[in-house]
């Protein structure tokens, strides 16, 4: 990857990290509504965030300009003095999106942004309010001295609202259908066959190829993620609000996550619906294990995640199991696998970022040339969709989903992305059903549906 190396920067002074157990029996969601409805930047992030449970904040001490470095910043972090096993503490937390690809490669983006949002919103946050999975609520801080006491005051606040009854129950958010039109879906079809003929002239092995749903909505992003709790329980859930637009994220993938020196990321490549039905479960389940082309798919992704991994891990540390493991989400099963390494001494959390971004699942093998290719075939460009959500904290390092299953909202509007890997013997009508297929599920969590313009949908041959 190209890009120059930053050394990190460390602020002084060092901050203590308080951990102080507080009275609350509200949910994530409820505790996200909260502070939604008082303060400025909301966030919650829920799930297997940390060892699990939930993390959620608001009125950061600082944002992210859109001129900064957003991988730099992840590394300008204060040491902590002392730390819980399982803290967070407070840090960097927001999205990284897909376009920050030109950032560490030189390749194209689709110019077509029907809705745009910052390529990345980052905001640190020197406290927060964190669910472990025994469900205790903790009051968590990065103190130090000039901030010892404006902090003490914020613990008082927050204990008496936590404290006290949740939100009033609201009406469910309105969200329109998320449309496909019959234009958008035929190009997804010749994209998918255009992508076929790409791999067939060994151009590229792999590719991974989305559309785009669109819908209406004036809710928040914080409604929409608070409604899906409800009915969900996402492995790597995420919600931020803000001025420019927002986000709630209901992804099932892990895209990297440090503790120390070692690292690991969780690709996802190799999906079927999964049925109600237990039996016709279980039976999709053996069709996807001995799908050799749901096999093409993950091993290549898996390779590539080991390739980048490698570049900055300890010769000889990264790692990957043999076979993947089946794991059920909400309508479907994937294939996944959990590769690990060891980070050189030197390596900072911006140095795998450049080294590992955009996610290999949502990009291609090779990375570089999919990228082209994803640039050229897509209809409109992507925006936090396949990038990533996170935090980078000092008590808790880093740890980023990829931004899969993720409702983006601006300006009264609504999508989402859904595609998947195309490879040698993929059939353009069979990705189009798995990516409406990945696609219901979420737009159920916000309580709507998925609406596509039917007619005589044909490509041609690839």
């Amino acid at each position: 990857m190209s890009g120059v190396r930053v050394k990190p920067k460390v602020l002084s002074p060092s901050a203590t990290l308080t951990r102080l157990a507080l009275d609350c029996a509200l949910t994530p969601a409820q505790v996200l509504q909260l502070l939604a409805r008082r303060e400025p930047l909301p966030f919650a992030l829920s799930g297997n965030w940390a060892g699990g449970g939930a993390v959620v904040g608001a009125d950061p001490l600082r944002v992210a300009a859109d001129g900064d470095d957003p991988f730099a910043l992840l590394d300008a972090l204060r040491s902590v003095d002392a730390a819980a096993p399982d803290a967070v503490g407070g840090g960097w937390f927001g999205w990284l999106g897909y376009r920050l690809a030109a950032r560490v490669e030189r390749v194209p983006l689709n110019s077509h942004r029907p809705v745009a949002l910052p390529d990345f919103h980052l905001a640190y946050y020197d406290n927060v309010l964190r669910r472990t999975p025994d469900g205790q609520w903790w009051f968590e801080a990065l103190v130090t001295d000039p901030r010892r006491d404006a902090l003490q005051r914020r613990h008082r606040h927050l204990a008496q609202l936590l404290a006290g009854p949740g939100p009033a129950t609201a009406p469910p958010p309105h969200i329109s259908a998320l449309h496909l039109s019959a234009h958008d879906a035929e190009h997804h079809l010749e994209a998918v066959a255009q992508c076929r003929r790409r791999i067939a002239a060994g151009e590229i092995f792999q590719a991974n190829i989305c559309l785009r749903l669109h819908g209406e909505t004036e809710a928040r992003a914080t409604d929409l993620f608070a409604a899906a709790l409800d009915r969900i329980d996402p492995p790597y859930g995420a919600a931020f609000a803000t001025p420019r637009g927002g986000i709630a994220s209901l992804s099932p993938e892990l895209f990297l996550r440090r503790r120390s020196r070692h690292i690991v990321t969780g690709p996802i490549k190799g999906t079927i619906a999964r049925d109600p039905d237990p039996a016709v479960a279980a039976a999709a389940l053996q069709t996807l294990r001995g799908s050799v082309k749901d096999a093409a798919e993950h091993v290549m992704i898996v390779d590539l995640m080991r390739n980048d991994l490698g570049r900055v891990s300890e010769y000889g540390s990264v790692v990957a199991p043999r076979l993947p493991t089946a794991e059920p989400h909400p309508g479907l099963w994937h294939l996944v696998s959990h590769v690990r390494g060891q980070l050189r001494p030197e390596v900072t959390d911006a140095d795998v970022l450049r080294a590992t971004f955009p996610p290999g699942s949502v990009t291609g093998a090779p990375k570089v040339q999919s990228l082209h290719v994803i640039a050229e075939l897509e209809r409109a460009g992507r925006e936090v969709y396949t990038g990533a959500v996170g935090f980078a904290s000092p008590a808790a390092g880093l740890e980023l989903n990829v931004a899969i299953r993720t409702l983006e909202l601006a300006d009264g509007q609504v999508w989402l992305g859904a595609g998947g890997g195309i490879v040698a013997d993929s059939d353009p009508h069979t990705e189009l059903e798995e990516a409406l297929t990945k696609a219901r599920p979420i737009a159920a969590a916000v309580g709507t549906t998925v609406d596509v313009q039917r007619r005589a949908l044909v490509t041609r041959a690839a």
